[in-house]
This record gives structure tokens, C-alpha cells and sequence, in this order.
């Protein structure tokens, strides 16, 4: 049974009791990421996310770290395109303690200097990590081609040279902008009782702060290659085309078409390039989906001398999914595939913490478990054609990371 309400001040609480379970999940969400950056700040979510953890008026980056370590629990966060999340995962008696440290974290960090320039190094060293990393690089690649110069084809880490003119002031007038009110969900999911939303409200219900500012302008998808010449041992190669918004009706034909396509072992990308062929290790797509718009993904890495081929044949499974459309075996599999992954990730007190925290923040309303399935079960073979049609109907975009820098034949 989920429970929600809303603070005197705007910031909303979800929470999910589970009492079969010892642990208690609790993010706390905000609704911006690297989307709402502009050039000269972009990096910068992502940034404050890495000094929330640096210490605040009375905890060092040490004791905000043996706050959960001493109890056995665990405390992360992550940036994306449209929100952050600070969260924490302990035992139910630790939940109170928990608590106050993310609002501890989320109010009073300090933005020490000498601390944001260890931190700049930090991040610096993540994205060098992530350049050396191709079968990274070639996603976000895939992103500045499809979006072109929208913000949601920015990098979620930023560059150095936007790292370098953060200052303790650029997290706080940004906090200022988007960390307000209106804009935190805290999620919660586990063993605990509804009297803890008053412990919420206590540390966040009261603090003020003008409307998020909002940047929301849907950008049009555009068929741009982009291809990088790095030293690997693989070319990497992405195609991307036009998806559907969190909102559309047609999320969960999309979701069994993408199982069917390329998401599962048994799916035709999977069977045909890496099964049938050898071409690949890895060889896979999924959908992106964002508030007003979407990005179908396909991705494998191959050796150089084989990417025309194995081009070729991802364009080939394409094209005969649109002579013939999708199967009935295959639609039927597929539906139950999906209802077994849904039920099993519900197992989990963060996965459920996270689906409340995402769907309160953005869709504003909660699906029940059988209303989820009846949705599934809802989806016929008319639909999942009709929508085979919608988006690869299109001309894709694409993106290539390797040893030559030669996007395959069949997209010169």
C-alpha cells in the first residue's frame, strides 16, 4: 500500500510499507539533471551530487561515511538526464538515523573550497575513466547525434573545462533554481510505519524556496552520425531512433517490442547476431524514455572487420520486422517475460523506493501491480506493428567509436 502526501511547503513523500522485509529504503529526489544545464554549466548535477558527500557544518566526508558504515547500511547517489537521487538503504531501527543525514547532507553541505578541488580531480578522473571506456562513450555519443545541440544530448558528467569554473557559489545558486520545494519527492519503502512521514516533514516540510525554474522544451529527433577514431580492439556502434515520452500510451508495446527485438537472450538481435552469426559479445537495445520524448537503442560491439556485416544484419532484422510484424509466440512470450521481470524486481526495497520516487516526480500518479499487468496483457500484435512502423519508419541516427573512425557502408 503506497501512501502520499504533500508538506505545508510543497515537497512530496511516497511511502510504501513492506512488512515482510528488515531494511528500509529512503531517496530523496530531485527533478533535475544534465537536461537542465546550459552549456557553461553543464556538469553541474552531477557535481553538486559528488559534494553533498564532502561534508557539512557538523559532519566531515569521514563521519558522513561511518554514519552508515557503523550500522551496516549503504548510502550512493546518481545523476541523470531529468533527476538526482540521494539514497540510503539500513535495517528498519536505523531508518530515523538515515534520515537525518541525507537532510544533514541535502541542507547544510558546506562547498568547502579546499574540498570542491579534491573533487574536481575526482570527477576529472571519472570522466577519464569513462574516455577510456568505448562502450560508454558511444551511448553519449549517440545522444548528440539524435538531440543535436538540446541539453538532452549533453553528458550527465559534464567536461573539464566546465568542471573547472565551478565554485561553491555555482552549487548553491543552482541548488537555489532547482532543489526547491516543489521540485523533492522523498521515497520511502520498507518496514515502516506511516507515523515516519511526520519524521520527513519535520527536517524538509518547512524549508521555502521560489518555483524550479523550468527549461522543459522538447527537441526534435535528428538523424546525425557521429563517429570517433579510438584505439580498441572493437568498433562500437549505436543506431537510435525516435521513442515514445514516459506519458505515451504505447510505453508497454514498446516495452514488448523491445523484448522482442534485442532486450532478451531469446530476442531476435541476440539470436540472430550473436547466436546464429558469432558477430558479437555483446549486442543488445533498449528505450530511453524522457518527460516529452524517447530514444530506441541498438548497440554490439564487434571486431572493425565485421561491422558491415554486422550492420547489415541489424538492418536486416529491422526490415523484416516491418515486411511481417512481430509473431504471435513471440508476442505471448514476451508478455510473460516481462510480468516475471516486473514481479521479481519488486522483491527488492530500493527498486520499489526508486519506481515511487520516479513516478511521483514525473508521471504524478502510481500504477498498481495488477493494474501494470493488465496494461501488458492489453497489448495486442496490431499494436506492437503499428508502433514497428512509427519508429523505424525513420531514418536513424548513429555513432561509432573505433580503431578507424569508418562508419559501416550502409550508412556513408
Amino acid at each position: 500500500m503506497i501512501t502520499r502526501h504533500t508538506c505545508p511547503n510543497g515537497v512530496r513523500v511516497v511511502l510504501e510499507k513492506i512488512p515482510t522485509v528488515r531494511s528500509v529504503a529512503i531517496g530523496v529526489w530531485i527533478g533535475t539533471g544534465s537536461r537542465f544545464e546550459v552549456p557553461e554549466n553543464n556538469g553541474v548535477s552531477h557535481f553538486l551530487e559528488h559534494m553533498f558527500f564532502k561534508g557539512t557544518a557538523t559532519r566531515s566526508a569521514r563521519e558522513i561515511a561511518e554514519s552508515f558504515d557503523s550500522i551496516g547500511g549503504q548510502v550512493n547517489a546518481f545523476t541523470s538526464k531529468e533527476y538526482t537521487c540521494y539514497y540510503a538503504k539500513v535495517l528498519d531501527t536505523h531508518a530515523p538515523r538515515a534520515l537525518n543525514v541525507l537532510s544533514d547532507m541535502f541542507f547544510n553541505s558546506a562547498f568547502d573550497e579546499q574540498e570542491l578541488l579534491k573533487e574536481k580531480n575526482v570527477v576529472l578522473e571519472e570522466i577519464k575513466m569513462y574516455e577510456d571506456t568505448p562502450d560508454d562513450i558511444v551511448h553519449d555519443l549517440l545522444s548528440r547525434a539524435s538531440f543535436h545541440q538540446h541539453s538532452l544530448g549533453y553528458p550527465i558528467l559534464g567536461t573539464e573545462s566546465t568542471l573547472n569554473t565551478f565554485t561553491g557559489q555555482t552549487l548553491r545558486n543552482y541548488m537555489k533554481d532547482y532543489y526547491t520545494p516543489e521540485n523533492v519527492v522523498i521515497s520511502v519503502a520498507g518496514n515502516v510505519e506511516e507515523s515516519f512521514i511526520k519524521e520527513i516533514e519535520d527536517l524538509f516540510g518547512s524549508y521555502s524556496g521560489s518555483q524550479a525554474a523550468s527549461r522543459l522544451n522538447a527537441p526534435g529527433f535528428h538523424s546525425q552520425k557521429i563517429a570517433r577514431k579510438k584505439e580498441t580492439e572493437q568498433a562500437h556502434l549505436c543506431l537510435g531512433f525516435p521513442g515514445l515520452s514516459l506519458k505515451d500510451p504505447d510505453t508497454y508495446s514498446l516495452i514488448v517490442l523491445n523484448n522482442i527485438f534485442g532486450s532478451s537472450m531469446s530476442s531476435r538481435l541476440f539470436q540472430e547476431v550473436r547466436e546464429q552469426r558469432g558477430l558479437a559479445y555483446s549486442v543488445f537495445s533498449y528505450h530511453s524514455a524522457y518527460q516529452d520524448n524517447g530514444l530506441f537503442t541498438i548497440y554490439g560491439g564487434t571486431a572493425p572487420n565485421q561491422l558491415d556485416e554486422l550492420y547489415d544484419t541489424v538492418k536486416m532484422i529491422v526490415n523484416d520486422l516491418q515486411d511481417k510484424g512481430i509473431t504471435d509466440k513471440e508476442l505471448v512470450n514476451s508478455k510473460e517475460q516481462i510480468k516475471g521481470s516486473l514481479m521479481l524486481s519488486l522483491e527488492s526495497t530500493n527498486s520499489r523506493m526508486s519506481r515511487n520516487g520516479k513516478n511521483e516526480l514525473i508521471l504524478n500518479y502510481h500504477r498498481s501491480l495488477d493494474e501494470m499487468v493488465q496494461l501488458i496483457d492489453g497489448v495486442t500484435k496490431e499494436t506492437v506493428d503499428s508502433l514497428i512502423e512509427k519508429i523505424f519508419s525513420k531514418e536513424c541516427s548513429a555513432s561509432l567509436v573505433s580503431p578507424t573512425g569508418e562508419l559501416p557502408k550502409g550508412l556513408q
